[in-house]
């Protein structure tokens, strides 16, 4: 967010937020409400350098889909690029965290910040000795992570995960491609977390933080929200 909104307190981002809210229509509002309930980041998925933008585009939209509010890209090789025709607007709603540091070791910063927030690293892999969704222990926060569509997850990943995960298969076909692995899997636990007695929803702040987020993005260019929010400080201010 821009200065204007960010150096807001509470009372006066409430306030903002309601008179923003009265430029857009109602049943808009009850959609941003609506998906707000079942917006979550107790799961969060993580994309280490795929390189194909349609596979990215399409796990952008599964996150948004499913409910996941925070993508991670991990650019270690491969630029993250997207196409709006697969992404159809998901891109404006999910946070997408780039860990790009003009190195190809940016898996570790990434796997390290997830860690330090309560995550348990979830590697997707072929592995035999791997665990199923339904096995997948959710009362911790997960941290589901899918490597690039040739070499799978790289050495840093594999030392650093805390569970594999492997999505059965029954035919003579390997493996899925990757924005079919996460649409599954991702699908799968979500079903899951919301049957599950565990606190899964997001918290009061992030609800009030997204939803003024939200409205912006729904009111159109950035500028338009941040002219709106100096006229209305103006006025108040007299």
């Amino acid at each position: 967010m821009s200065d204007i909104f960010s150096s807001l307190d509470d009372e006066l981002r409430q306030e903002l937020t309601e008179y923003l809210s009265g430029f857009i229509t109602q049943n808009k509002l009850d959609k941003i409400e609506q998906v707000l309930r079942w917006r979550t980041r107790h799961i969060t998925v993580v994309l280490e350098d795929i390189y194909q933008p349609q596979n990215a585009s399409a796990v952008i939209r599964t996150c948004d889909c499913f409910g996941i509010q925070d993508l991670h890209i991990i650019e270690n090789r491969n630029e993250f690029r997207t196409k709006k025709a697969v992404t159809q607007g998901a891109s404006k709603w999910v946070d997408l965290h780039r860990w790009t540091g003009g190195t190809r070791d940016n898996s570790r910063p990434c796997l390290h910040h997830l860690r330090e927030k309560g995550y348990t690293l979830v590697a997707t892999t072929l592995s035999d000795a791997a665990i199923t969704p339904d096995e997948l222990d959710l009362r911790e926060k997960t941290a589901l992570i899918f490597g690039n569509e040739e070499d799978g997850i790289s050495e840093v990943v594999a030392g650093e995960a805390d569970v594999f995960l492997k999505y059965p298969m029954y035919g003579f076909t390997q493996s899925f491609n990757i924005s079919v692995s996460a649409a599954l899997i991702v699908s799968h636990l979500i079903h899951r977390l919301h049957a599950a007695d565990i606190p899964w929803q997001l918290d009061d702040n992030s609800v009030r933080d997204l939803r003024l987020q939200w409205i912006r993005r729904v009111l159109g260019p950035e500028r338009k929200s941040e002219l709106l929010a100096s006229r209305y400080l103006q006025e108040r201010r007299k």
